[in-house]
């Protein structure tokens, strides 16, 4: 089974979650909208880094967000 990501888009990640830890990542167009208090927000800016940059990221999901948690059995 192919890779979902490519490992230079982990890269990406790992760049923007070290940002997020040294407190230096700011999220917003240009980096004007404060800092970045959140893992899955420094996540995702990383991802949308290396979309940009023309990395193997799968696309955005849109529509509706799936539930999360278990199924109930019937």
């Amino acid at each position: 089974m192919a890779r979902k990501y490519s490992r230079s888009a982990g890269k990406e990640v790992k760049r923007a979650m070290h940002k997020k830890k040294r407190g230096t990542l700011r999220r917003g167009k240009g980096g004007k909208g404060g800092k970045v208090r959140s893992r899955k927000q420094a996540i995702a800016i990383g991802l949308s880094e290396a979309r940009k940059k023309g990395k193997k990221v799968p696309k955005k999901r849109t529509g509706p967000k799936r539930k999360g948690g278990r199924k109930k059995k019937s």
